[in-house]
């Protein structure tokens, strides 16, 4: 997700990156599902993909839906294993971490190349580092590339000169072709992980300077050293990737081919699928009882908080904090599940989400306790009538907020509404619009409201919390709380784990008392699987779906 992984605004979003599944076009029973001999079927799978991608840049990517494609087609030093373990990849083995815990050297495996055949150099995850952090380049994720020591100072420079002049100044060093240096500001526990993370998979300098602006936006420019490569990009219609002969480890690579189809609705999906002409379809509330309990189910636990985001200074009354708490304590999230979702998804007890670790050997949900105010209509009338009164208002102007426009979007904003007009009287209109657009209005804080989500890019709180302070770039709701900056600065430069994970939690907690945003649920995924597809991946976190490993049977 951020990755941050801004998935897509409604549960629907995950549904992109799906999974794959069976032999494309081949029925859910055809024979060539039950053939023992795996060279006699074909190793292709046809998979329904919910959304465009957005342009498949390293540097500017932020959705979910670009990070799963680019993790088919790239590859970092290391990549996310079944056990969500981080192993060698790109690099010959783990890193070499000095004494202090900033240093990395690691060193590049023999041979290792792109998709055209050009061999992979340390110096190009130093021109990645490098532009990342470049402010000309705009990178929303350039936030975990500033990690690197120096990376803070490249944002900060005001002039091309100085940039340049900051860029050699960074941690990040080509000792030869294969060694790389890495030197972090403070320690990161999680770094050697981290390092999987798309944001910090090597660029070629010559592609990116060749396409300027339009790199990532076709397949042309798509070119990464992972198990696949982009061979055809239909835009809004279909995506094709295709096994990668040049890959360093293409012997454990089986499939030769996955077809992305871009279908927005759930029924169509599903009647693909049933008729054996997808394998993969993501589903919710109205056909999960249909399909529980049958081989064919998936269940899929995410680290991803579901939620509302009030933009302050679009709406000016979002800035009180009782219009806020009573807009988050009139919506019944256990109903909102149940209506729109049903099987998974819980109803979010905080924005960190159940499963994520503390840090401290612990889970912080369990050490944050259950922080969200509950469902109570008529505490939310007294608190608007209370803000109302303290800005001067009657009512509370009429607001728009924004949602995807697919699966249970259009479905999740009309039980949104309609809580709010039952139990405050507040008019609001919906807008369902395309995931594109609903994420670059919130990029450019071009809204009033908006149905959101975000999944962990790492397993750690910080993922979660250092979005919402003064400034950040994830930051579109425009809220400032200074104390709330001070927890995170402080745990963000506290080696004491313990006393790291106990400025989280009380973060957290100014966060809930406030309401910039308002937490929903927590997801959890349901799919419908062809059963003849093997070593099919569904993180928790990071990206939908991992197809390294996938097969037909």
């Amino acid at each position: 997700m951020n990755v941050r992984k801004f998935l897509a605004t409604t549960v629907v979003l995950t549904v992109i990156g799906g999974a794959a599944a069976g032999c494309s076009g081949e029925t859910n029973n055809n024979a060539a599902g039950d053939n023992k001999d795996a060279g006699a079927v074909k190793q292709e799978v046809t998979l329904n993909y919910r959304t465009e991608p957005g342009a498949l840049d390293v540097s500017k990517t932020t959705q979910i839906a670009g990070f799963t494609v680019l993790n088919a087609v790239g590859e970092g030093l290391y990549r996310m294993n079944k056990d969500n373990k981080a192993e060698p990849a790109l690099a010959k083995d783990m890193p070499k971490v000095s004494a202090d815990g900033k240093t990395y050297t690691i060193t590049l495996r023999d041979g290792v190349t792109y998709s055209d055949g050009t061999p992979v150099k340390a110096q190009d995850f130093v021109y990645s580092f490098q532009r990342s952090v470049d402010p000309a380049t705009k990178a929303l994720y350039s936030f975990m590339v500033a990690w690197v020591k120096g990376g803070a100072d490249v944002q900060k420079a005001k002039t091309p000169e100085e940039v340049e002049a900051k860029k050699k100044e960074m941690g990040v060093k080509a000792i030869d072709d294969k060694t790389l240096e890495i030197t972090l500001e403070r320690p990161i526990p999680f770094f050697t992980e981290q390092l999987s993370f798309l944001t910090f998979f090597p660029q070629r300098q010559d592609v990116v300077e060749k396409f300027g602006n339009k790199n990532g936006a076709d397949a042309e420019s798509v070119i990464g050293a992972g198990p696949f490569k982009l061979e055809k990009w239909a835009h809004e219609q279909q995506l094709v990737l295709v096994k990668n002969d040049k890959y360093w480890d293409k012997d454990n690579v089986k499939l030769e081919k996955v077809t992305l189809n871009i279908v927005k609705e759930e029924s169509t999906g599903l009647n693909l699928f049933q008729t054996g002409a997808s394998d993969l379809q993501v589903i919710s509330a109205d056909n999960i009882g249909l399909w529980e309990g049958k081989p064919e189910y998936v269940l899929q636990p995410e680290l991803s908080s579901w939620y509302i985001k009030l933009n302050e200074k679009n709406v000016p009354a979002f800035a009180n904090k009782k219009v806020r708490q009573a807009l988050g304590m009139a919506i019944d999230n256990k109903a909102y599940i149940e209506t729109v979702m049903g099987k998974g998804p819980v109803p979010a007890t905080g924005f960190v989400p159940n499963g994520t670790s503390d840090g401290n050997g612990n889970e912080f949900r369990k050490s944050a306790g259950d922080l969200m105010p509950k469902f109570d209509p008529e505490k939310a009338k007294a608190l608007l009538k209370e803000g109302l009164a303290e800005l001067g208002l009657q009512s509370l102007p009429n607001f728009t907020i924004q949602v995807d426009d697919h699966n249970t979007g259009p479905k999740s904003v009309e039980f949104i509404v309609a809580q709010w007009k039952q139990n405050l009287s507040v008019d609001v209109t919906a807008q369902p619009l395309p995931h594109k657009l609903r994420v670059d209005n919130e990029n450019n804080h071009k809204y009033q409201a908006s149905v959101s989500g975000w999944g962990a890019d790492y397993n750690d709180p910080m993922t979660f919390l250092d979005m919402w302070i003064t400034g950040g770039e994830f930051n579109d709701v425009d809220w400032s709380n200074p104390e709330y900056d001070k927890l995170i600065t402080a745990a963000q430069n506290e080696l004491d784990k313990a006393k790291r994970a106990q400025y989280m939690v009380d973060a957290e907690k100014i966060l809930l008392q406030e309401m910039p945003i308002l937490p929903n649920y927590f997801r959890a995924l349901s799919w419908v699987k062809s059963t003849k597809i093997d070593g099919m991946l569904f993180p928790p976190y990071g990206v939908e779906f991992e197809l390294k490993w996938a097969s037909v049977k």
